[in-house]
């Protein structure tokens, strides 16, 4: 892997020492890329469309899916304003087996992002309060202009506050880049 170095155009600006420490920290610069774009493309809310999954819920039992991993999007981060927070992501049984192998997924996958604010305590990062939950589910026919993906996010995790009105615009335009990976940017860390 090339050496990363401050200035470094990213298709979010400049790398900062901050990014560059964390990519560093968390095995590669390629990973961060992976997950802050995923967290671009659930979690982006612009436009209006037909194309929103408004028939999705947040599932009330996902603190017990399997854990993918934890990112932090904290204020050196040119991101922070838009999507600032401790990002925990989970998938559901269904996905899991598939998450681990590298995909594709089959129907009735789901992934979540549960969204918090967060402190630092002595050095540590603590979760605060939620700031929204997004899910991606999988349902080829249901959602086949948009890869097979349904999309949604709730500001604070509440079901009557939904935010993407357009996934094509607001989620599905990032995760095309991921095509080959089945649309998906969370990788399985052993």
């Amino acid at each position: 892997m090339p050496a990363i170095k401050p200035g470094t155009n990213s298709p979010f600006g400049p790398l900062t020492m901050g990014m560059i420490g964390y990519a560093k920290a968390g095995r590669g610069m390629a990973r961060v890329f992976r997950l802050l774009t995923a967290a671009v493309g659930m979690l982006t809310i612009v436009s209006v469309s037909a194309e929103s999954a408004d028939d999705l819920k947040p599932p009330a039992s996902f603190r017990h899916w399997f854990f993918v991993n934890t990112m932090v999007i904290d204020k050196e981060s040119p991101l922070f304003a838009a999507m600032g927070g401790m990002h925990n992501a989970y998938i559901n049984l269904t996905g899991e087996a598939a998450l681990k192998k590298g995909g594709p997924y089959p129907d009735k996958t789901v992934f979540l992002i549960d969204l918090h604010e967060f402190t630092i305590s002595d050095g540590s990062y603590v979760e605060g309060p939620r700031k929204l939950t997004a899910v991606m589910l999988k349902d080829k026919k249901e959602y086949a202009s948009t890869g097979g993906w349904g999309w949604q996010a709730w500001a604070g995790g509440d079901p009557t506050k939904p935010l993407v009105t357009d996934a094509t615009k607001q989620c599905f335009e990032c995760h095309q880049a991921r095509k080959d990976q089945d649309y998906v940017y969370s990788t399985y860390i052993p």
